[in-house]
């Protein structure tokens, strides 16, 4: 066991529990402050003023709004799996909640009132980041299974459109991460965030970066991959059959997801709780004590707003474009990138002298020319003219049958 592995497991039972019982606390009140947030924020990009009449800037607004959801009345259709149709919206939230028992929020601190020295981290072990991808994958079948017990078509439809979405960027989100593997050396999220101490993953692996983010948007069914949520075409997807406090369940664990995929970014390649370059530098203490707690919520935030703004700004993608883009673009260039860094990698401990800067440029540029491939846009196929200039009838085969579009000398 490593020496940053070695810090847990040591913790009293009453010590645990707290730490569990904050991280729930956190993850609700966090909740609640992102979607006033993203209320707050959007009505600022259409020129609107937002939630502003329970509590102070109206920071009140989503605690009124979820005590009237819960209130509501409970309906449960009549063709619904009730057993199924109720157990949903919790196997989406409670994987939600799970994530972050190996997300660490700090180093070690002493334990105030107490003569303990404990890491702010619930848990970790030597494969972490593969345990969060293990919990959030169980989340996709309480929305698979949320669209079937439902017994309701437009929500058997979301419930397939999610599915096929979640496990397509899954993919290339795994392959983004495996960059981070060979060069932390380690899937514990403690000794990610020790390995780099020096530099950034996020600036060493930017490829990987960019891929990853754009993966967790996907995940996360946000806009504009908000997909399986499409008013438009669904009604409302999934969760068009659920209200009350089993829709608040689904509200709920979005909203955390959003917050776990932001904070396994911070995590993974900015740095984690560690203090930005200015800071660290500038002040010794930036990494002790209670405030790397700062510093990592703020990155977490950072991303956050990304969502948000994102929300604002962009249309939503059809869902073949979607698709296209994850299978076709994303996922080569994600392997693509992987395989380079391995390379890379398998040269550097046979003990060849590379200059990393060059050779990362070369890189980049070869992806570049992948991902420009991919833009190309592929030739039309040239439509045969008909056999014949006879009119065409529309009821020839006994069923009305509309005409074929016309092309610009007029034939069909």
């Amino acid at each position: 066991m490593s020496e940053s592995l070695s810090a847990f497991g040591h913790d009293p039972l009453w010590l645990v529990i707290v730490k569990a019982v904050l991280i729930f606390v956190v993850l609700v009140l966090l909740t609640l402050f992102n979607i006033w947030a993203e209320r707050r924020v959007v009505a600022r990009m259409q020129h609107r003023i937002g939630p502003n009449r329970w509590g102070p800037f109206g920071l009140l607004q989503s605690l009124a709004d979820g005590v009237k959801l819960a209130l509501k009345e409970d309906l449960t259709p009549k063709n619904a799996d009730k057993i199924v149709f109720t157990l949903a919206p919790v196997l989406s939230v409670v994987p939600a909640f799970m994530t972050f028992s190996v997300i660490p929020f700090g180093p070690e601190v002493k334990v105030p009132f107490t003569d303990i020295t404990s890491p702010l981290q619930l848990t970790d072990m030597p494969v972490a980041v593969l345990f969060v991808m293990a919990i959030a994958s169980v989340g996709i079948y309480g929305i698979v299974l949320g669209g079937w017990s439902s017994g309701s078509t437009y929500s058997l439809l979301g419930g397939l459109r999610s599915s096929a979405q979640m496990i397509s960027y899954e993919v290339a989100m795994g392959l983004a991460l495996v960059s981070v593997f060979m060069y932390a050396g380690s899937m514990s999220t403690s000794e990610i965030v020790a390995a780099q101490e020096q530099w950034w993953f996020g600036f060493q692996l930017f490829p990987s970066f960019v891929i990853y983010v754009i993966a967790m948007v996907g995940e996360t069914n946000r806009a504009p991959f908000d997909l399986p949520e499409a008013e438009g075409e669904l009604v409302g997807g999934f969760h068009t059959e659920y209200s009350s406090l089993k829709f608040a369940l689904f509200f709920l664990a979005e909203y955390i997801n959003m917050a776990t995929v932001s904070a396994i970014a911070t995590t993974l390649f900015l740095g984690g709780w560690r203090a930005p370059w200015p800071i660290s530098q500038m002040w010794a203490g930036a990494n002790e004590g209670y405030w790397p707690v700062l510093w990592f919520f703020a990155k977490v935030f950072l991303f956050i707003f990304m969502f948000i703004w994102l929300r604002g700004s962009l249309p939503r993608l059809r869902y073949d474009q979607f698709m296209h883009f994850g299978w076709k673009v994303l996922i080569p260039v994600a392997l693509a990138w992987t395989l380079a860094v391995a390379a890379l990698k398998a040269l550097t401990n046979s003990g060849y002298q590379l200059d990393r800067q060059t050779m990362f440029i070369i890189i980049g540029v070869a992806l570049v020319a992948l991902l420009a491939s991919f833009m190309i846009p592929a030739k039309e196929k040239a439509v045969a003219a008909p056999a014949s200039d006879e009119p065409f009838d529309a009821f020839s085969g006994g069923y009305p049958v509309p005409p074929m579009p016309a092309t610009k000398d007029g034939k069909r």
